[in-house]
């Protein structure tokens, strides 16, 4: 057997990722159950999009709307979440991804899509974009009986945390580069949050620290080998050289997130530079203190994690 199959290229603890491209998974693996959560009161269940990729989802409807009873007959918004985890670990049953998305479809009293990408490097990117574009479209479409009598279409909001966050950035710009023209009436995406979102490059940014950039590209080029310019792809770097430019983003309106003690927080800040230099819109800025990556998710009855929650649901609500 070769040697290279036992060296350990990324060991970040919730996953070993060795050189050969095999993962072991040791977190981001346990699954609970879609259904009635007692303590937010929303509903739960998971649908396939796709048989033939795999490609699924967790819907939810939020207390004041559930599908067993009557309701006042109006729609509330659809909002896309992509789960964390590098683009290798992670799933919307995964019991701190489904906790946190019962928080946010109750605070903000929307109907929930949280999408099941596959994974890296069994699938590898751009795998996860892919599944994602084929389940933005699927949602906006209608298929499922609870988003069509329930969801509005007219209000869309993307979002997803960490590697989730990169996806719901790179769906944001693929609506505004192709457009869901195959969508009659056509969707209006209003905002897309970014919690966290991971983003990189080739060049090292003064503040991003050294091993952890290093980190990154070691990872990028064993679930994205293809990639064009390594981690100069526009999917990886929206400000590089050859990216669509960030005044296609399709949405009305961003909100960044990110935290003071993330390493990815340089990178988040520039890229809210960028947006916001590049004239687009209203861009808001959201930086939670003394807390690290993704917190958010692993601590959700933090006060930074409150704060950050009623933020998001203000966003919804349009303040």
């Amino acid at each position: 057997m070769d040697s290279s199959s036992a060296e350990i290229l990324i060991d970040l603890g919730g996953f070993r990722l060795y050189k050969d491209g095999h993962v072991d998974r040791a977190g981001g693996i346990e699954s609970v159950p879609a259904g009635y959560d007692d303590e937010t009161g929303v509903t739960s269940k998971d649908v396939v999009i796709d048989t033939v990729t795999g490609v699924s989802a967790r819907l939810y409807l939020p207390p004041c709307i559930q599908p067993a009873t009557d309701d006042d007959g109006k729609k509330l918004p659809i909002l896309l979440f992509f789960h964390a985890g590098y683009f290798v670990v992670g799933s919307a049953s995964w019991p701190p991804v489904h906790r946190y998305t019962n928080s946010v479809v109750a605070s903000a009293r929307v109907v929930a899509v949280s999408v099941n990408y596959r994974l890296a490097p069994e699938h590898l990117l751009p795998a996860a974009y892919d599944d994602s574009w084929a389940a933005l479209s699927w949602a906006v479409s209608g298929a499922d009986p609870w988003l069509s009598a329930h969801g509005d279409t007219g209000r869309v909001f993307l979002t997803g945390a960490s590697a989730g966050g990169n996806i719901a950035h790179n769906m944001t710009i693929a609506v505004g580069v192709r457009g869901l023209d195959a969508v009659v009436p056509a969707p209006r995406i209003e905002g897309t949050i970014l919690l966290h979102p991971s983003f990189c490059g080739e060049t090292r940014m003064e503040g991003e620290p050294e091993e952890f950039w290093g980190g990154v590209k070691k990872r990028w080029a064993v679930i994205f080998p293809g990639a064009n310019d390594g981690l100069d792809d526009p999917r990886m770097n929206p400000m590089a050289a050859g990216a669509p430019s960030l005044t296609k983003l399709a949405c009305e309106r961003m909100l960044v997130c990110a935290a003071a003690l993330d390493p990815r927080r340089t990178r988040d800040r520039a890229y809210y530079d960028a947006v916001k230099a590049s004239g687009w819109g209203r861009v808001d800025w959201f930086e939670s203190e003394g807390e690290g990556h993704h917190f958010f998710v692993d601590k959700p009855g933090s006060h930074e994690a409150i704060k950050l929650m009623e933020r998001v649901a203000a966003f919804v609500a349009g303040h």
